[in-house]
């Protein structure tokens, strides 16, 4: 049965709570739906998709069974093709050439003495251009190096190490997803590159006494510039070399699912580096194997080349790389970057997508709508359980709705808006703050898609940015964080780093995140080591210690951070149920709500408290599970803890309502429980 003669009570979520997608849109949602079954079709040609995907197990270099080496590359504009390395001297010798196959494929059969672990080798391709050095598209360990002027260079490395020992199962997902964003190499004190040893025994423990449940890793794959935040991929199957072995990295995600947490990754599918020496550019001596030609397979600002989806070669590498680190490393999802550079042809640049327009017009790129979809299925295939996150700021809608709802079947969506509105704010803070729209902001998404809040993430506090605390507090942040120190700016700075965090979590759709240190509002920004700055790490490194200082009330906001986790972590069902709004005060700068059992009141104003102060919930009895204004957390211990407070019918306009009065204190925020014999009564 075709989707348009669905009835409306079994139409899929997307279009039947979708008015625009039910209406005018349906139509093109339809087509969409249509264009991505064509795709699929055109792409597996008659391949089961796990049977599509095998790039990593068919190009490269790999033992065959009776212990021979075969290496395999797709290279359709060569001429000829050699094997060079460690075992040969580095020379283009005839044993080591390559047979053209077919297809653009060659093939070379080794015997198995001919290659030992560790060795280094690269490709020589000879073409009607001349000759190029190449690395393997499918290279599963690459090295940097440097020569005699030191310039830094790449090779491959014959990686054929002992297999390493699982020892722990993926955790089961938890409904109430915790997302800790990191960096490996900037995850320790010192003024260096981590590596995923140090992350393992200092960062895993921290993350869980925290309350997070999903590590989110950045930069995994192998990236030539270390500050490109490794969004600029060169060889993606190939851990980054500046952080460890792949068996590390192995180790590192088996010990944190032995700590119960979820591991994904960023997967940057949206483009890679133009380099020609190490990454896809150029491979074969040509451009276009992989990318669009002229112009469109250039982003204009981030100067890589971009992806043509519509090539089948293309489709099975990317595909093939999402299946490689779920099984090779046993990640439990990704977070997609720069889907909105994927989905439009202008890669949303300029837009501001205020029509649905916008969604439906000739600028979408529906190969990459539809190699979306494919990856996404073929996540479940591997692993039923797999996590796939969009960063997506264009809010096309179906990015989160299941493949057989007229969607790319994406699990969660980045609610972006969120932490733009925070720091619109900020921009802001001598002025009222508009709560209705600040509950908007908070509260507005598509109710059939998952999506993921946060205040902050890394983007926040690149160059350029600044973290939410450091906004606030600015040069206070170096002379006032001492316990000692008395600062209004410091203290109002604190008050909303804590109620902006809350908030955004208690109103979060279905899951909260938060990049590392951000927790206890790490000073200052990030900025890897490079030209500009003399190629310095002072700023390319997480100061731990200063959440450890007792004596520093950054370890304060660290407090909150805890407690605050631990209510949702206790509470099974809080992203299953949708925040509902109790009172908005624009004068009072009040802004109340309620979730799972649990009332949330917020005081945004610097000055004005709130004594005895009234709004209508559900009968019954509350008590005083978390007070931002607690010492502990910085505060000023205004509320007395422990307390209960009982609600009272009283007549209103509207008819008779239950009434509870607080003390909300300036700058405060409390969370209110339930008392569980009222909500078993009621």
């Amino acid at each position: 049965m075709s989707l348009s003669c669905l009835p409306i009570s079994n139409q899929p979520r997307a279009l039947r709570d979708d008015a625009l997608l039910n209406g005018v849109y349906a139509g093109s949602l339809r087509r969409r739906q249509e264009y991505c079954a064509v795709y699929k079709q055109r792409m597996l040609a008659e391949q089961g998709l796990l049977d599509f995907a095998d790039w990593h197990l068919y190009f490269g270099l790999h033992r065959l069974p009776g212990g021979d080496w075969i290496f395999r590359e797709w290279l359709p504009a060569a001429s000829a093709v050699f094997l060079l390395g460690d075992f040969n001297a580095w020379q283009a010798k005839p044993a080591y050439a390559l047979q053209a196959v077919d297809d653009g494929v060659w093939e070379l059969r080794l015997p198995a003495e001919s290659l030992r672990h560790g060795q280094q080798y690269r490709l020589l391709l000879q073409s009607e251009k001349g000759d190029f050095w190449r690395l393997p598209s499918a290279a599963r360990r690459t090295l940097r190096r440097k020569n005699a002027a030191g310039e830094v260079f790449f090779n491959a490395q014959v990686w054929e190490p002992q297999p390493y020992a699982w020892r722990h199962e993926h955790p089961v997902f938890s409904q109430a997803l915790l997302v800790y964003e990191a960096h490996v190499g900037m995850a320790q004190s010192e003024a260096k590159i981590g590596s995923f040893a140090e992350f393992t025994a200092e960062l895993l423990p921290r993350i869980v006494e925290s309350g997070y449940n999903c590590l989110q890793l950045m930069a995994l794959a192998q990236h030539p510039y270390y500050a490109s935040f490794g969004y600029q991929v060169s060889n993606f199957f190939a851990p980054c070399d500046l952080f460890g072995s792949p068996e590390e990295l192995k180790l590192l995600v088996d010990q944190a699912h032995g700590l119960g947490l979820l591991v994904i990754m960023d997967l940057v599918h949206a483009h890679t580096v133009r380099n020609s020496l190490e990454g896809l550019g150029e491979l074969d001596g040509s451009r276009y194997p992989f990318f669009h030609a002229g112009t469109r397979g250039e982003h204009p600002a981030w100067g890589s080349y971009c992806f043509d989806y519509g090539n089948r070669q293309c489709c099975r590498f990317l595909l093939s790389n999402c299946r490689y680190w779920l099984e090779e490393f046993r990640m439990d999802g990704f977070r997609f970057d720069g889907v909105t550079s994927m989905l439009y042809k202008d890669h949303g640049l300029g837009r501001n997508f205020v029509s649905y327009d916008d969604y439906f017009s000739d600028n979408v790129d529906e190969d990459a709508y539809a190699y979306l979809g494919l990856a996404n299925e073929l996540l479940k295939l591997c692993r039923p359980q797999a996590l796939s996150i969009a960063e997506d700021v264009s809010g096309m809608p179906g990015l989160g709705a299941s493949r057989e709802e007229g969607g790319a079947g994406f699990d969660f969506r980045l609610a972006m808006g969120v932490s733009d509105h925070w720091f619109f704010l900020l921009d802001r803070l001598e002025q009222k703050w508009n709560m209705a729209r600040l509950w908007h902001e908070l509260s507005n998404r598509r109710q059939d898609e998952r999506s993921i809040s946060y205040v902050e993430c890394h983007d926040q506090s690149l160059v350029g940015g600044q973290t939410f605390l450091f906004r606030c507090l600015g040069e206070r942040m170096y002379d006032s964080m001492h316990l000692d120190s008395e600062s209004t700016v410091v203290d109002r700075g604190l008050a909303l780093h804590k109620l902006a965090r809350l908030a955004t979590l208690a109103s979060a759709g279905h899951g909260y995140l938060n990049f590392m240190g951000n927790e206890f509002g790490h000073p200052e920004w990030i900025d890897f080591p490079r030209e500009g700055n003399d190629w310095s790490l002072h700023y390319a490194r997480r100061r731990w210690e200063l959440a450890e200082n007792p004596n520093l009330r950054f370890m304060q906001l660290l407090n909150f951070e805890k407690a605050m986790l631990k209510i949702v972590n206790k509470q099974a069902d809080f992203f299953h149920r949708r925040a509902q709004l109790l009172k908005i005060d624009e004068e009072r700068q009040l802004l109340i709500f309620e979730r799972a059992d649990l009332v949330f009141a917020f005081n945004f104003h610097a000055q004005q408290s709130c004594a005895d102060y009234c709004f209508s919930v559900r009968p019954g009895s509350y008590k005083l599970l978390l007070d931002s204004d607690r010492k502990q957390f910085g505060g000023w211990q205004r509320i007395e803890d422990g307390q209960i407070f009982f609600s009272k019918p009283e007549v209103m306009r509207g008819g008779m309502e239950n009434r509870l009065s607080v003390y909300l204190p300036s700058g405060c925020a409390l969370v209110l429980e339930k008392r569980r014999e009222d909500t078993k009564t009621h």
